[in-house]
């Protein structure tokens, strides 16, 4: 019986726990990643479905809705590629490189001004786009200039 206890006690250590939590968090970071892969697959499809179609059945205007419509399918699949590349960064260094983070979020805040309708806007929403562009490029600005000091 005592053997019993000591060995569960080893088990529930902090050193084993953290080990535990760790094999937790890279089998999701993988799963993660090919989970990813496969949406930048999708993303990669309707982009292509898309412009196909565009080719076979051209509408008159290719260069308003359906140009910013393009734009914004390749966005898409950068934004997805960002956060792939933020996946397997974590795999690499088991830690959360947030520079790459806040570049991410740029390009999905530039997808969404990309593809706004200022029609269908209304002014505190384009505010609110101005203020998050703003916040993210100076922590960009932060961040960067902490990483190019060291």
């Amino acid at each position: 019986m005592k053997k019993l206890i000591k060995s569960f006690r080893s088990l529930t250590s902090d050193e084993k726990f953290k080990h535990l939590i760790e094999v937790v968090e890279v089998l999701v970071a993988k799963l993660l990643s090919l989970l990813m892969i496969l949406v930048i697959f999708a993303a990669l499809g309707d982009l292509a479905i898309f412009i196909v179609k565009q080719i076979i059945y051209p509408t008159e205007k290719i260069f308003g809705e359906t140009l910013f419509s393009i734009f914004g399918l390749f966005l898409n699949v950068l934004i997805a590629l960002e956060i792939l590349e933020n996946i397997t960064g974590y795999l690499k260094k088991h830690v959360l490189q947030i520079e790459l983070v806040i570049v991410t979020s740029l390009i999905a805040i530039a997808r969404k001004i990309i593809i706004l309708d200022l029609k269908a806007t209304e002014g505190i929403q384009i505010i609110g786009l101005g203020i998050a562009i703003l916040s993210l490029s100076i922590s960009y600005f932060i961040i960067r200039s902490s990483n190019y000091e060291k």
